[in-house]
């Protein structure tokens, strides 16, 4: 089976910029973890989700 490659949904390119983050809900109190990747090419951004945390300390 062959492995695909990420490709950028706006300009098709497939070097990116990957970073850990983590967006925060309305009231603050979950958080969810995800995977950024940038496009170097565009600056296009991608979120990939990477669980639910109930640790907060920002």
């Amino acid at each position: 089976m062959e492995r695909q490659r990420l490709k950028c949904p706006l300009c098709g390119g497939t070097d990116f910029q990957m970073e850990d983050g983590k967006l925060d809900s309305k009231w603050g109190f979950t958080a969810h973890n995800v995977k950024i990747v940038i496009c170097r090419n565009c600056g296009y951004v991608m979120l990939f989700y990477k669980g639910r945390t109930i640790w907060d300390f920002d």
